[in-house]
């Protein structure tokens, strides 16, 4: 037996592992998502990194904390039953202001941000957030994808973007990527 192997996993173990397809793997490997390394010309991804960094399965009984900014009560009410289902501590507010001040006295393990916001627009809350937070991933959800708000966030890197209306097998699934929480089973849209 070789004990430093036993860490280690096939892309399709992980695939298997994390409940979420083997492209899915081999694409958040590629973009240094998960703790990877290569051996022979094949991935192999750690997994204690994998449960200590992305899936945080520790000790501490830690409960991921999410930020959803969004204006919209129906959207808002969504987010609040799904987070809930999938265990997740939430705070969902529905200005730009209010975000702004959550994430001043609150660290959060990830945000849904919305584009159109009352108070602001969606890429200045965006680029905030990331000073304040520069290592909390933000999903953005809008119904508006072609929008310049978007590009301005896109130039600043890579982002996940969800199109309105919202789908909750989607959330399930970016939840999934994230290394955030085990499905929730439902087929509803948002």
């Amino acid at each position: 037996m070789q004990p430093s192997n036993h860490n280690l996993m096939t892309v399709e173990e992980t695939a298997e592992y994390l409940n979420i397809p083997k492209p899915t793997v081999y694409f958040l490997v590629q973009r240094g998502q998960l703790p990877a390394i290569r051996i022979g010309g094949r991935w192999r991804v750690k997994r204690d990194a994998l449960d200590r960094d992305i899936l945080r399965n520790d000790d501490q009984g830690h409960q991921p904390t999410v930020l959803v900014v969004d204006d919209d009560e129906e959207v808002q009410g969504m987010f609040n039953l799904f987070l809930k289902k999938a265990g997740f501590s939430r705070l969902i507010v529905g200005t730009g202001e209010e975000a702004l001040t959550a994430l001043d006295k609150q660290k959060f393990d990830f945000c849904f941000l919305d584009l159109q916001l009352p108070d602001t627009t969606g890429d200045e809350i965006y680029k905030q957030a990331k000073k304040i937070a520069a290592d909390m991933p933000i999903v953005i959800i809008t119904g508006y994808p072609d929008s310049q708000m978007l590009d301005n966030i896109l130039k600043q890197g890579p982002v996940t973007v969800l199109k309105k209306p919202l789908q909750l097998p989607q959330l399930n699934q970016t939840l999934l990527i994230l290394g955030r929480g085990k499905p929730v089973k439902t087929d509803k849209k948002a």
